[in-house]
């Protein structure tokens, strides 16, 4: 699993920094949350390839995070994509896709499938879920937690204390199949323990900082709102963002792993003054830069 972090600005573009958006490549999948101006230019910077993108996820409308779709649209159906494409947003995005697809003279190649989101709202997948949960902002906005679901520990010395060999019966065991062992039966519920811990992801979106976010952070990656340096925190509240030093306090208030700092407002030319106010409240913390790349791993999460 990788994350890239495609845009990390706040509201306007700098040489440096591109409009929102993340991807999320899992397996043979990328999902992308938001899709800011520019977003397809930094698929194909990054080498993500944006024919392997099935689910588009928008939290909210203001235009750094969604003035990107109709581009990626378009260039999907001139490469000829034939997969369908979901795509996520608030209430409200059925019309603004409808629109999209009216903008200029092309033939779609595929169908766009759209889903309106709500707090609470989730979408359940054999290897993972996402959820979206409500945030603080001037408009209504969405964060998203992505659960990685992995199955129970399989218990081996008990399995061999049972009898049981190494092989097929230990994978039908795990997938949750019983298997029978000369006359006596052996079911899932003896060899398996507790529950394997997956990677976690929670991405605030424009935020102040907020109940929703800190009490699903724990044990998680979190990717905060860090538009102003906390001497700015008079900014922030104004316009419903939050500083360095209040997404790091969510960070070790919510107990998350990992904290990473993203749409950060173009006024600063090196990320160094908020790192530094960060660090002084939560030690793991990253200023997110365009392009960045993280690989994520289980291990790094827990059991």
């Amino acid at each position: 699993m990788e994350l890239i972090f495609l845009g990390t600005t706040a509201a306007i573009p700098s040489a440096a920094r591109g409009h929102s958006a993340i991807a999320l490549k899992y397996n043979n999948e990328v999902i992308l949350w938001d899709c800011g101006e520019g977003t397809q230019r930094q698929l194909i910077t990054s080498k993500t390839s944006f024919m392997k993108i099935k689910k588009i996820f928008i939290t909210h409308f203001h235009g750094d995070h969604f003035l990107g779709l109709p581009g990626l649209i378009q260039t999907l159906s001139f490469a000829r994509r034939k997969e369908d494409l979901n795509i996520y947003g608030p209430e409200g995005i059925k019309e603004i896709v409808k629109n999209i697809l009216e903008l200029g003279e092309y033939t779609l190649s595929y169908k766009i499938k759209v889903y309106e989101i709500f707090n609470g709202f989730e979408l359940k997948e054999k290897k993972y879920r996402i959820k979206a949960i409500r945030v603080e902002h001037s408009i209504p906005c969405y964060g998203l937690i992505f659960q990685e679901e992995k199955g129970r520990v399989f218990l081996v010395e008990k399995a061999k204390a049972l009898g049981l060999k190494p092989g097929p019966a230990y994978k039908k065991l795990q997938l949750g199949e019983k298997v029978k062992l000369g006359n006596k039966w052996i079911y899932p519920e003896d060899v398996l323990g507790e529950k394997k811990r997956g990677i976690k992801i929670v991405y605030s979106s424009d935020t102040r900082p907020c109940e929703n976010v800190l009490k699903n952070c724990e044990n998680a990656i979190l990717i905060h709102d860090s538009t102003f340096d906390h001497e700015l925190l008079e900014n922030a509240i104004e316009t419903k963002h939050s500083t360095c030093v209040e997404a790091a306090e969510v960070a070790k208030k919510g107990k998350a792993v990992r904290l990473y700092l993203t749409h950060i407002s173009p006024r600063y030319k090196t990320s160094e003054k908020l790192l530094n106010q960060a660090r002084e409240v939560f030690k793991n913390v990253e200023v997110a830069e365009d392009l960045l790349r993280v690989k994520l791993r289980s291990k790094d999460f827990g059991r």
